[in-house]
């Protein structure tokens, strides 16, 4: 599940993705302020619009919006209040964590990328990435399945000239961290992060915010 909202950009109107369908055909069910929308050939839930939203509660985000367990109670007592039975139980797990490269491979069919399997502390990741300093023996950011990036971009399952691929191994731009190298190349953490760890940015206040 991915939330979105952006005032000025679409208008008072909370954009939620439960999962991404290529398909553009959709079933519309509105229920005051509270749009369901559905794929019609599998009945499966794509996602909701919630219009008015501000008049529910207050989000100042403008992008993504995080995901907690207070929002999402927030969002299935709007459902309430909009006599929509639905209710949102969405994995609340930190999507962007500390990843330790266990092995590179070069790609058997692309030369500028390589596979590599990845500890997350609660499993192991296949990850095609085609960052030119990747290497066995290093704690990266990944940014895990559903993670949305700074920029909007979701990550997804793929396969990538026929290697699946699970996440992405993050650079400090994609993060968009303070005074991020332009060149070509992932983030490399020191060796005191631990595979599974959060990753957290730390803001030159000093403060910890959430990836």
């Amino acid at each position: 599940m991915n939330a979105f909202y952006n005032l000025e950009g679409i208008g008072d109107t909370l954009l939620i993705t439960i999962q991404n369908v290529d398909s553009p055909d959709r079933l519309i069910e509105r229920n005051g302020d509270v749009v369901k929308i559905i794929d019609p050939s599998t009945k499966e839930i794509v996602g909701y619009n919630i219009f008015n939203v501000s008049s529910y509660m207050k989000i100042t985000d403008r992008g993504p919006v995080p995901l907690s367990e207070t929002f999402v109670q927030d969002i299935n007592e709007i459902f309430s209040r909009n006599h929509v039975k639905d209710q949102l139980e969405p994995d609340l797990s930190s999507k962007f964590v500390v990843g330790y490269i266990l092995s590179k491979e070069k790609h058997p069919n692309a030369d500028k990328l390589s596979v590599c399997n990845v500890d997350v502390g609660d499993e192991t990741l296949q990850i095609v990435c085609g960052a030119p300093n990747v290497s066995q023996g290093q704690k990266v950011v990944v940014a895990k399945t559903g993670a949305v990036m700074p920029n909007g971009m979701v990550i997804k399952d793929a396969e990538l000239r026929g290697i699946p691929s699970s996440g992405m191994i993050c650079s400090a731009k994609e993060l968009q961290l303070p005074d991020a190298p332009q060149e070509k190349g992932i983030l490399v953490l020191s060796d005191e992060f631990e595979a599974g760890d959060e990753f957290m940015l730390i803001e030159s206040s000093g403060t910890s915010q959430k990836i």
